[in-house]
């Protein structure tokens, strides 16, 4: 029986600094257009699976073969979101321990290779990831990364220069999945050249794994041999990652995750990911992948209509990248300009960009998090207007503060979920 002596004190009486934290990061969110393609809003129950007694379980291993006591119950967790998984995404086998999408390539690197290899990855400016080999990042600096990238005219991928690069360099790993490149993969060209040259096939499907789970872009299953993914992107879950494959590489991938490259997993994330893939295998949720890609192409639409440029002509994906350099400003001035109307985006190189990345050309931008909030074609038009806008007067304090406003009655017409009411 709970007494008044026995109970435990709240956030709010134990910590007020942190608990103000919370509380305004809630209203932020809430009150904003999320449009960094990598956010979205997680569910109440994942929400509630991150924030339940499973954090506090150790459980150092794999089901079965764990290296505490204890786990029984733990296993199931991981047990269920391994076989979600592999059901979800056509695959043998699935890892959910990973804590992010980055440590998930890594581990592939380091449980399918030795330093020093030769490896394929699309550079930065061309949509690639950091950890797809730039010189910055821990790939860039164990492995031998050849970078391949996109068509100047077109600005989509080069399959041919891929297969060029790929005779010349023979890289054991091809690593295809991107970050800020809003057209379709083709992993079936992929595969093809990985076969050319006898190389392991990679997918990082960190951006569209939510749109793969839910039927609008190809899937890499049949033709990749191994997989990675964040999972809070477009798949709605929570901030962690995951890796499925082959059986052929199973062991390898379970290897390089544990005890390769980290320890102990998080139990209370790994339950969330469970029911993140559990939302995943709803006909809801196909209707959500469908409607993330038709906003974004009425989005693109709209901003084309307005005189922007769009990196490739548009978008077949949940994101838009902008070259806003015809309006004579930076990337990251107009992400400043679009955060003071209420509009959050990132700013972002595009390919062939003369400047650096803590610059940019370009403004990356999705609809994940709209879409999440319930809005439709008509809310993208809308929203494309208030961007057009925003980056027109990016120098006009008054004009970005009408913005807001308008952003703010949008907002309140679609609450977040997830967030306090």
């Amino acid at each position: 029986m709970t007494t008044a002596a026995n109970v435990e004190p709240s956030l709010a009486e134990t910590d007020s600094d942190v608990a103000d934290i919370i509380r305004r990061e809630e209203d932020r969110q809430g009150t904003v257009l999320e449009m960094i393609p990598s956010e979205n809003y997680a569910s109440r129950a994942v929400i509630e699976a991150v924030g339940s007694v499973l954090t506090n379980k150790y459980a150092e291993g794999y089901p079965g073969a764990r290296y505490y006591q204890g786990n029984d119950i733990v296993d199931e967790a991981e047990n269920l979101a391994r076989d979600r998984a592999t059901a979800v995404f056509g695959f043998d086998h699935a890892n959910v321990q990973p804590h992010s999408g980055t440590q998930a390539n890594m581990a592939v690197y380091l449980g399918v290779m030795k330093p020093g290899d030769t490896v394929m990855g699309m550079q930065l400016d061309a949509g690639g990831h950091l950890t797809h080999g730039h010189k910055v990042n821990a790939s860039g600096k164990l492995y031998n990364f050849v970078s391949y990238g996109v068509d100047r005219e077109t600005e989509i991928i080069d399959y041919d220069g891929m297969l060029a690069l790929a005779k010349e360099h023979r890289p054991k790993v091809i690593v295809v999945g991107a970050t800020a490149y809003p057209r379709q993969i083709d992993f079936a060209r992929a595969r093809e050249i990985a076969d050319e040259v006898e190389a392991v096939l990679m997918a990082d499907m960190a951006h569209i794994s939510g749109l793969i789970a839910g039927g609008s872009h190809p899937s890499p299953a049949g033709h990749a041999q191994i997989v990675t993914s964040s999972t809070h992107k477009t798949l709605r879950g929570p901030r962690g990652g995951l890796v499925i494959c082959d059986s052929k590489y199973a062991r390898r991938v379970d290897r390089g995750v544990f005890p390769g490259s980290q320890g102990g997993p998080m139990m209370n994330v790994i339950a969330a990911k469970a029911v993140m893939l559990k939302e995943a295998a709803t006909p809801a949720f196909q209707q959500y992948a469908r409607q993330t890609v038709e906003n974004a192409q009425t989005l693109a639409a709209t901003l084309e209509d307005a005189g922007l440029r769009l990196v490739s002509g548009g978008t077949e994906t949940h994101l838009v990248l902008v070259d806003v350099t015809p309006l004579d400003v930076l990337g990251n001035v107009a992400a400043t300009a679009l955060e003071h109307a209420g509009i959050v985006t990132n700013y972002n190189t595009i390919p062939f960009d003369p400047h650096p990345p803590t610059v940019g050309s370009g403004v990356r931008m999705g609809t994940p998090a709209l879409t999440t909030r319930g809005m439709g074609a008509e809310e993208m038009r809308q929203v494309g207007q208030l961007i057009a806008r925003a980056l027109e007067a990016h120098a006009d304090e008054a004009e970005l503060a009408t913005i807001r406003a308008e952003v703010n009655t949008l907002c309140e017409a679609f609450p977040a979920p997830g967030l306090p009411r």
